[in-house]
């Protein structure tokens, strides 16, 4: 198996974003990186959604 295509720079920011070591992300298996990115952008994506609905949801209160 060869090591992902990807530039040094990349590899560093997405083994500190999966939090796994830079060795193991260059020698993993690409469907399981793919997984493990889908399931990051995913849980961002939820983090972002409940950060907007916050606010939104004290100014609702504040009306009654």
């Amino acid at each position: 198996m060869r090591p992902l295509q990807i530039s040094p720079d990349t590899a560093v920011k997405l083994a500190a974003k999966l939090n796994v070591p830079l060795e193991h992300l260059m020698h993993m298996p690409q469907h399981i990186l793919l997984a493990k990115l889908a399931e990051l952008a995913k849980s961002e994506a939820s983090e972002a959604s409940e950060a907007t609905e916050a606010p939104e949801k004290k100014e609702e209160r504040k009306g009654e």
